[in-house]
């Protein structure tokens, strides 16, 4: 089965937003992984000249190709990715193989034959 792995990194305090958006227009489900350093092209000095890293959180969402795009806009559009520096990015991968997804797999491929969600 083909599959797309949604990554998204996101601010922490968007975390709930930005799944909840994810699942309107068509992802599952996700694994989040929490307190994740971010470093961007510009670093912020706090007290003392050192450096401060931002906390991110690491969104992980496997997509059936047909909903992954959708998912990938809407996680951009909502957590204002392009409007704003330093909120967050998102990627799409290709996924060759899948394990542990066995019990899903009966939902995903039905869901596939369903229409996706609207945007709205």
């Amino acid at each position: 089965m083909e599959l797309k792995l949604i990554v998204a990194f996101v601010e922490p305090d968007r975390t709930e937003e930005l799944l909840a958006e994810a699942r309107k227009v068509g992802a599952s489900g996700a694994t989040v992984m929490s307190h994740a350093r971010g470093e961007g092209r510009n670093t912020v000095k706090g007290i003392f000249g050192l450096e401060i890293a931002a906390q991110r959180d690491v969104l992980l969402m496997l997509v059936e190709p047909s909903r992954a795009d959708r998912v990938l806009r809407r996680l951009a559009e909502v957590g204002e990715f392009d409007d704003r520096p330093g909120t967050g990015i998102a990627l799409k991968l290709d996924v060759e193989d899948a394990l542990g997804v066995r019990d899903q797999m009966a939902d995903v491929l039905k869901r596939m034959d369903e229409p996706p969600v609207s945007d709205s």
